[in-house]
């Protein structure tokens, strides 16, 4: 499923399989799960360096062929491939540990084909194991909405209490780590949002409200999921002194200005961008010793706008996730 022009429908489209090159792998898709990144590619809301381009970069699948010089890796092996598809390993950021933030980084359906297709080729050194996945529909949405949930939840340090602005794909997950380890979640959903409410309190959620609510108690961090700058204010009056507040997404409307008493005693607030390969075997290890419950709905791959739609309408309960 093709994206030709920004903000026009994606383009079924048959291709010859694609070869994979020094160091990659073509990759059988089983399952690639939509994500918000994806609706702003295909909007338009983020420049992107190549078209046309195949989204999706929430990826199971299959190795089903390797390229010269390719190690770690091996025929019919199971593995997950992230948004993060290539970084340089040479820049500052590289050497110093934070590849996430590296000067010339590839990424997955956005620089390079992604995984609204039947194949797809990835960097080997990108590609993360599942070996114990054995359903590869639950575990697409692992591949983004859990890993950029699991760096944001880092980033909030050891909050007792903590809030997740936006209850959909991402935070439905993080809010399970979250409770695993002993702390209490706060969800805001859209207002009025009774169904996303209940399914936060279903999960474990300690409260669950819209996000014009005031939440009971104050609290230590918050996660923004949603795309929608206003929130930024909300959450930095609804954390406690010394709390920190934590955009999750890669885009976001404007922030409006607000009162300077809002982030006043020692209030933080901190962006999180991509994630590093590291953060990605930290979380399986996590998952694979305690699995999650992940919701989704399935979509065939002809059905990529559909689920695009449902998506953008706020339709959708958990992950969309596209089955070729």
């Amino acid at each position: 499923m093709v994206l030709r022009a920004a903000g026009a429908p994606l383009v079924l489209e048959e291709r010859p399989p694609p070869q994979p090159g020094r160091g990659e792998v073509r990759i059988a898709v089983e399952a690639c799960a939509v994500c918000r990144t994806d609706l702003h590619i295909v909007d338009g809301e983020l420049a992107l360096p190549r078209l046309p381009v195949v989204p999706g970069h929430e990826i199971v699948g299959r190795i089903e062929a390797v390229g010269d010089s390719t190690s770690g890796v091996r025929i019919g092996e199971r593995v997950g491939v992230p948004w993060l598809g290539r970084v340089c390993g040479r820049c500052r950021w590289c050497l110093g540990g934070r590849e996430n933030l590296c000067d010339v980084p590839v990424f997955t359906g956005h620089g390079r084909d992604g995984g609204y297709a039947t194949h797809v080729i990835a960097d080997a050194s990108a590609c993360l194991p599942l070996g114990f996945v054995t359903d590869p529909v639950q575990a697409a949405p692992l591949l983004c909405a859990g890993l950029i949930g699991w760096r944001s939840l880092r980033k909030c340090g050891d909050p007792r209490t903590l809030g997740l602005y936006g209850f959909g794909a991402a935070a439905h997950l993080v809010a399970q780590v979250a409770l695993r380890e002993g702390r209490r979640v706060f969800a805001f959903t859209r207002p009025g949002d009774a169904r996303g409410q209940e399914f936060a309190t279903e999960l474990g959620a300690a409260w669950a409200g819209g996000s014009d609510e005031t939440p009971p108690e104050p609290l230590d961090a918050a996660i923004i999921f949603a795309p929608v700058g206003a929130l930024v204010p909300l959450a930095l009056a609804a954390v406690a002194k010394g709390g920190r507040v934590v955009c999750g997404g890669i885009h976001m409307s404007a922030i409006p200005s607000f009162d300077y008493r809002l982030i006043w005693e020692e209030r933080e607030l901190v962006s999180v961008a991509n994630l590093t390969r590291a953060d990605g075997a930290e979380f399986m290890r996590f998952v694979e010793h305690g699995p999650l419950r992940v919701e989704t709905t399935r979509y065939a791959l002809a059905r990529a706008n559909d689920a695009l739609a449902d998506l953008r309408a706020g339709r959708i309960e958990g992950a969309a996730v596209l089955v070729p």
